[in-house]
């Protein structure tokens, strides 16, 4: 059966999933090379004992990355190569995407499309030089709502050449996680509520593996705060109490300096912000979540050390970011356009959808555990054809039709796009992201410039709706 990749059949992938192990430990003349630096990194993906809440609950049973969740922050400077070796140490399948960053396709992470996938007890090699600077992230993208929702996923930081100044540059990884009583995840990953509703939403939140933590922080002292979004499903507001954070980034990509009362992120979702600490020593401030009105929570504390101020006035020194580095789209009567139906969900329209390249009526979808659709097909693994398939260098234009009742935050591998349009109006802002988030009955258009050949997914990334039918590829060639 097709994967929908030229020359490359479900079967061959499997096969080579047994010769991934001698793939790692081929010499680097067998892969790419580089004459450039390269930072290696080693990642276990296996079971670890981790406390994400406070005494007197128990360490929680988690999947991840180097025994902690978030994964190690993986860390290089622009124009430094990637070298990763993933060990699986987990009882089944794995692979690593690398969220945002515009690999090679065969690096994507993707099992059955981009790559075999890695066999408990094997080792992959993931080796790449990031085209862009920025904030990015890793995580699993085989069983991805149970991987990921189990703790697998990390953050990359690509540094500027040229950054800006600024005292300290810290990550803030926010997730949320279903736990019982006990503080062990709830394993109901496959609840239909979840999957025809609004995805898999936790009980507990966390910021770097913790609840409700203080940040200490320092009068006067300026802080680059890279914000992630690495829940399943919950979208995140916040509030900084006392404070005006800037936005210089969102989604890895740069933005003119902008400022706005509250923060908001969907799933995959990142933002870099400057923020001047103009507290006074022994202050504190709360950084609250607001989106869910009926509940909204602490998420952190900036605490004030006692120490005198670093500086009395705010560090006169520039934030903005080098303009992006992307090819720009041109929307004229060449552009590649298409309309992406997304059907489906709870008090949805959808009544039947093409799964593995047979029509499916509604009950039977429903059985198969399928409640999603991408263009009149509910997406099945990576075994889909391309909805669209585009020349390279070509302007695609995607109108992203949300014809649901619930959100969806749509995620394109291999590209960042520009936000064309949204409700039917243009963005007060150039703003590039590789994730966009559609409320109910929203339509967006997006555009971007096909230059990365190889076949590549397109998912909303609230996992529990991409397992359910919402994922599709489309092709460059």
């Amino acid at each position: 059966m097709s994967t929908g990749r030229p020359g490359l059949t479900r079967r061959r992938l499997l096969q080579g999933a047994a010769a991934a192990p001698l793939l790692a430990a081929l010499p680097r003349a067998g892969l790419a090379a580089s004459d450039g630096p390269i930072r290696e990194y080693r990642l276990r993906a296996a079971p670890a004992s981790v406390r994400l809440a406070a005494p007197p609950f128990p360490p929680s049973a988690l999947w991840c990355y180097g025994g902690a969740t978030p994964g190690p922050e993986l860390r290089l400077r622009h124009g430094e190569r990637l070298r990763v070796v993933l060990e699986n140490g987990l009882d089944e399948l794995t692979a690593v995407h690398w969220h945002g960053v515009r690999v090679p396709n065969e690096m994507d992470g993707i099992s059955f499309l981009t790559q075999p996938p890695v066999e408990p007890g094997q080792q992959f090699v993931y080796e790449f030089e990031p085209p862009d600077a920025g904030t990015f992230w890793y995580h699993s993208h085989e069983n991805a709502p149970v991987q990921q929702g189990r703790g697998l996923h990390g953050v990359i930081v690509v540094e500027e050449r040229d950054p800006p100044r600024v005292d300290r540059d810290l990550v803030w990884s926010l997730d949320d996680w279903r736990l019982d009583r006990d503080a062990q995840i709830v394993d109901d990953f496959d609840s239909a509520l979840d999957y025809s509703r609004a995805g898999r939403i936790g009980n507990t939140v966390t910021l770097n593996g913790r609840t409700s933590p203080e940040l200490p922080v320092r009068a006067g002292e300026r802080i680059r705060l890279r914000v992630v979004n690495s829940a399943n499903a919950r979208i995140f507001q916040l509030r900084f109490q006392g404070h005006q954070p800037t936005v210089i980034a969102l989604d890895g990509q740069p933005v003119e300096p902008f400022q706005e009362p509250s923060l908001t992120l969907a799933p995959a979702q990142r933002a870099d912000l400057v923020i001047d600490m103009s507290g006074r020593p022994g202050e504190r401030f709360a950084v609250i979540d607001t989106f869910y009105g009926q509940n909204p929570f602490r998420v952190a504390e900036l605490a004030y050390s006692e120490e005198p101020p670093l500086r009395e006035s705010p560090l006169d020194a520039p934030i903005a970011l080098a303009p992006v580095a992307l090819p720009e789209p041109v929307l004229d009567d060449r552009s590649l356009t298409k309309e992406v139906l997304l059907e489906g969900g709870d008090l949805g329209r959808l009544r039947k959808a093409y799964v593995d390249g047979r029509q499916r009526g509604l009950s039977e979808l429903i059985l198969d555990g399928k409640f999603w659709a991408v263009c009149g097909v509910a997406g099945f693994r990576q075994v889909m054809p391309p909805f669209i398939t585009a020349e390279r260098g070509r302007t695609v234009v995607l109108r992203l039709l949300n014809r649901t009742a619930w959100p969806h935050t749509i995620h394109t591998h291999g590209h960042s796009f520009r936000i064309v349009s949204r409700h039917g109006r243009e963005p007060d802002r150039a703003v590039w992201r590789d994730t966009v988030w559609l409320e109910p009955e929203e339509d967006t258009v997006v555009a971007f410039v096909a230059d990365n050949p190889g076949d590549w997914l397109l998912h909303c990334h609230m996992l529990s709706h991409a397992y359910a039918g919402m994922q599709a590829t489309f092709r460059v060639t």
